[in-house]
């Protein structure tokens, strides 16, 4: 009786191994080798065993059991999202307190001081386009996890030291709120905002400018056109990493429709084009709310402000490096643009930022622009007394 059992436990655990070792061969069929790749310089077995591995599938069975317990017994998923209400899904970093975040806020706040200085100096105006946080505008929805009261107050806080800093920085969280009750302006299971919530920040930012008149030259017409809806998965759905096997516990998917815009030309404009000035009036700085061609910012920005508009923003580099590159780029020395819009995701305020990229004397000049000027206006009144 013991042989048998040994000899059927035997063949049972081989047969397993077999039957997982077939099943795990399946990964390789997504697997995708690129140029680079190669058996001499090791690339490719890397690529290959890292494959392998996201795709294991008892790695995959343990982080989808664990993440399902995680969802249904505690309401939580893995670090990076938090749940609310109604299937609703929210970026932990509008919740997370922060170290030191008064100085923080303050450090940020001079390096915007001297970008806005520094496009002041090339004839740019400086447009702080301040996102208020998902959370914030749909706090309705916000789960038993409260942000953290740095984040009570926090948007309209920095508002008030931007006006103090003389830094223009149009509200955009009202007309948000207020657009709520004719569509959704964020995405119930993403970060950002949806395209309609893009064409109502657009819009504010184009009638502050109008206001202060900051753009001159002829108005240039676009028009925008709507495509089909589709569902869409929202990047927080990947903190919850319940895919394959307990997908039926996801939110259901966004329905998303793509929009488009391009300029309204007609054959007088065609005929004229090779002899227009090519230099673009406004250009775009921020991050992936402006870069992801999905919201339609750019494209939104350029319909409300009758204007093209050259986006230098860049998706996962937060809002300040993108326009640090931005300043000590060509494109900017060689042809400054009259507006600079600057798209700011309120909850990059409070953070820190790692310049170690860029010349640490440049950052600290950037700081100090404005206690230079303050010593320089100082200096002069008491050589004239």
């Amino acid at each position: 009786m013991n042989r048998t059992l040994r000899i059927t436990y035997s063949l049972s655990f081989l047969g397993l191994l077999v039957g997982m070792g077939a099943w795990s061969t399946g990964a390789f069929e997504s697997f995708h080798r690129t140029e680079q790749m190669t058996l001499l310089n090791g690339k490719l077995a890397k690529a290959a065993e890292t494959h392998y591995d996201d795709q294991f599938p008892i790695k995959r069975l343990g982080t989808n059991l664990w993440a399902a317990l995680d969802f249904k017994l505690f309401n939580e998923g893995r670090p990076g999202v938090v749940l609310g209400r109604d299937q609703w899904l929210f970026s932990d970093e509008e919740f997370k307190p922060s170290a030191d975040a008064q100085q923080l806020m303050q450090d940020n706040l001079a390096l915007i001081r001297g970008v806005r200085d520094t496009l002041h100096k090339h004839g740019s105006q400086l447009v702080l386009a301040i996102v208020p946080a998902k959370a914030r505008v749909y706090a309705e929805y916000v789960g038993k996890e409260q942000p953290a009261s740095l984040h009570d107050d926090l948007y309209n806080q920095f508002h008030a030291q931007a006006r103090q800093a003389n830094v223009f920085a149009p509200d955009l969280k009202t007309p948000l709120e207020q657009a709520k009750a004719r569509g959704q302006v964020f995405l119930r299971t993403d970060t950002h905002w949806t395209p309609m919530g893009a064409e109502v920040a657009a819009q504010a930012v184009a009638e502050a400018v109008s206001r202060q008149s900051l753009l001159n030259g002829a108005p240039q017409a676009f028009v925008t056109e709507a495509g089909d809806s589709a569902p869409y998965k929202g990047d927080l759905t990947n903190f919850l990493p319940l895919d394959p096997l307990f997908s039926s516990l996801l939110p259901a998917p966004d329905t998303l429709q793509q929009r488009s815009t391009h300029p309204v030309q007609s054959s007088a404009d065609t005929g004229d084009a090779l002899f227009a000035d090519t230099q673009i009036p406004v250009a775009l700085v921020g991050t992936s709310y402006s870069a992801n061609p999905h919201w339609n910012f750019l494209g939104a920005l350029q319909q409300a402000l009758h204007s093209d508009v050259a986006n230098y923003a860049e998706d996962g580099h937060g809002p300040l490096l993108p326009m640090l590159k931005y300043l000590q780029s060509d494109a900017f020395k060689n042809a400054a643009t009259q507006v600079v819009v600057w798209e700011c995701p309120e909850r990059y305020l409070p953070m820190k930022n790692d310049l170690s990229s860029f010349d640490p004397q440049w950052i600290v000049q950037l700081k100090n622009t404005r206690k230079s000027e303050e010593n320089l206006a100082l200096s002069s009144t008491r050589t004239n007394h």
